[in-house]
């Protein structure tokens, strides 16, 4: 195993637990809605734990319905497969650079802790309601929420870093209070922030462009020795 397939590993294992481990904590000790504040002494005032769940994608986006639901899992499945094959091609080309690598695997990192959420939680805890006394059981006796592929994201990092009034003449929400920054998100949807930004930010002095097109005469390669077979 080379430094860049170590590296990975230990990236991914390291988001995936610790997002799993913050999971569980807040599914099975707060309930819906429930927020914890930390005051801090300078310019963000407010880091909020705020429990919310969602059956979609990232910040709470995603498709109605449990169609939708089954499909959106369907998808991040496919998509972990490509993002493995891709990380793989990756560690065994040469030419890759290590913040290649390190970004990638936080995007799979974090697709696979989601993906985690909606294959299994609504299997091995029970619903968690608006209230006190309705927080969640881990392996309930009645059996989970949802059926395989139909549990919902866990989320829960807020941080409302800017909060203002827009002024009265305002030709949107005249008067009304705003705030900055206001997606409730995980540590899995920020992995795959963090590594599509490191992706887009660093593109050229990863040699991004030049490696995917490798890859892809490499695929049209073997595309013709299949046709010609």
């Amino acid at each position: 195993m080379n430094s860049l397939a170590k590296k990975s590993i230990i990236i991914i294992i390291a988001v995936i637990l610790i997002d799993q481990i913050l999971k569980i904590w807040v599914k099975t000790h707060m309930y819906i809605g429930e927020s914890s504040f930390n005051n801090w002494d300078w310019s963000i005032q407010k880091f909020q734990l705020q429990f919310v769940e969602n059956p979609g994608m990232a910040f709470g986006w995603g498709l109605p319905g449990s169609v939708g639901k089954i499909l959106l899992s369907l998808f991040r499945i496919v998509a972990v497969g490509g993002i493995i094959y891709l990380l793989r091609w990756l560690i065994n080309n040469p030419k890759t650079k290590t913040g290649l690598v390190i970004s990638v695997s936080l995007v799979l990192a974090g697709a696979i802790g989601n993906i985690i959420d909606c294959m299994f939680y609504g299997m091995i805890f029970s619903q968690s309601g608006y209230s006190a006394n309705t927080i969640a059981e881990f392996l309930p006796a009645g059996g989970g929420y949802a059926p395989f592929l139909q549990g919902k994201v866990v989320d829960m990092l807020y941080f409302p870093l800017v909060e203002f009034q827009l002024p009265t003449w305002s030709p949107i929400k005249p008067g009304e209070t705003q705030i900055f920054f206001s997606p409730i998100f995980n540590i899995a949807d920020a992995a795959v922030t963090i590594g599509v930004a490191l992706l887009l930010i660093f593109n050229k002095r990863f040699g991004t462009k030049e490696l995917m097109a490798e890859l892809e005469n490499k695929s049209d390669k073997k595309e013709e020795i299949t046709v010609e077979k």
